[in-house]
């Protein structure tokens, strides 16, 4: 008995012993820089007259993220932000449609449900008469990446099943299609951006020509309220399709053929099969290409930054710019650390959701 309590205590040692780099690595720089940060959300934090003299901070509570999200005579009004609350309507009545057809259990569609109506209530708040926030600039850029992140995720997910189911044959032609459309994930930011600041362009761009040759006139789409936002979403769609494409491609290679060959048998088909075997298979590919996506793109930064610089009239400003700004042009880092503390609560809760909503029924 000794002997076998001795080779369990070792074999503990050992895979602590084996552990330990990991997790101090991970404690380190990820973890402790966590807490730091919420620590620092809670003071009045100048980052250069902290840099000189580390005393020159004061502990005040919540009142960074008063500051941050709330103002004076705040009120709630249906469609104050028609999109997003347009958006949390449709998100009640997907859930109400997708439980009566017997396609979400009842917790997921309750899941659902409750974000969407949170998105139809929290956006719905705005200042009433001789009321303002106490930071304007706020709620709309938290609005921005929000839209950002509805158009952008939906839009690489479904290109990239798209791509992936067609070049799913084990070709020469495919295998050069996969590596031609996998090559614009191993540029950097900058280069994305100066690419597609060239394909904008109204007077040499690509789509400005092509517009030009069928008789319209040409977009100012990084100047432009209305096309802003949509062209750094083009551009970032086009950046971040390969790895989910790779993702997908996988997924697909793990299904079984015999699956598709006893769907043939029962007449389904082409879309049949792809709705009713390759969906339902991809079901966990799908869910961690979203959660993937989600993350990803609500810290989007470069796009917005080089791009646009966060322009025309902040129509393109994202949180992480934001926060960029308010703690390093400004030197408020203790507002910027609510505001990444902000951030990382809504990248949580939505990938939560996602994996609640996207298991498996047992």
């Amino acid at each position: 008995m000794r002997g076998r309590s001795k080779a369990r205590m070792s074999q503990t040692q050992a895979a602590w012993l084996l552990l330990a780099p990991f997790l101090i690595t991970y404690g380190l720089f990820l973890v402790y820089p966590f807490f730091r940060g919420v620590w620092i959300s809670l003071h009045d934090w100048n980052l250069l007259a902290v840099a000189f003299n580390p005393d020159a901070k004061e502990f005040v509570g919540l009142r960074n993220y008063e500051r941050i999200m709330w103002g004076r005579n705040i009120e709630w009004g249906l469609f104050t932000r028609p999109f997003l609350q347009l958006l949390g309507l449709v998100g009640l009545a997907v859930s109400a449609i997708l439980y009566g057809m017997d396609r979400l259990s009842r917790f997921n569609a309750i899941a659902l449900g409750v974000v969407s109506l949170l998105l139809v209530v929290l956006a719905g708040f705005h200042p009433g008469e001789g009321g303002r926030w106490f930071d304007r600039r706020f709620w709309p850029t938290v609005g921005n990446t929000l839209v950002f992140v509805s158009l952008a995720v939906p839009g690489v997910t479904i290109s990239a099943l798209v791509l992936a189911a067609a070049m799913n044959r084990e070709t020469r032609a495919m295998g050069a299609l996969r590596t031609l459309f996998f090559l614009s994930q191993v540029l950097s930011v900058t280069v994305v951006t100066l690419i597609w600041q060239i394909m904008f362009s109204p007077r040499q761009g690509l789509i400005a020509n092509i517009t030009e040759t069928f008789g319209g006139s040409p977009i100012n789409w990084l100047t432009d309220e209305r096309f802003a936002m949509a062209a750094i979403v083009i551009a970032t769609v086009w950046w971040s399709l390969g790895i989910a494409m790779i993702l997908f491609l996988a997924g697909l290679q793990d299904i079984s053929r015999d699956i598709y060959e006893a769907a043939a048998l029962d007449n389904a088909r082409g879309t049949k099969a792809f709705w009713y075997v390759t969906l339902p298979n991809l079901k966990r590919t799908i869910t961690l290409v979203v959660v993937l996506q989600i993350i990803l793109h609500f810290q989007v930064f470069g796009q917005s930054h080089l791009m646009t610089q966060g322009g025309p009239n902040d129509a393109t400003q994202v949180l992480v710019r934001y926060i960029y700004q308010t703690g390093f042009r400004d030197s408020e880092l203790g507002r910027a650390s609510a505001m990444a503390v902000f951030l990382f609560l809504i990248m949580g809760s939505f990938s939560v959701i996602q994996f609640i909503v996207g298991r498996e029924k047992d």
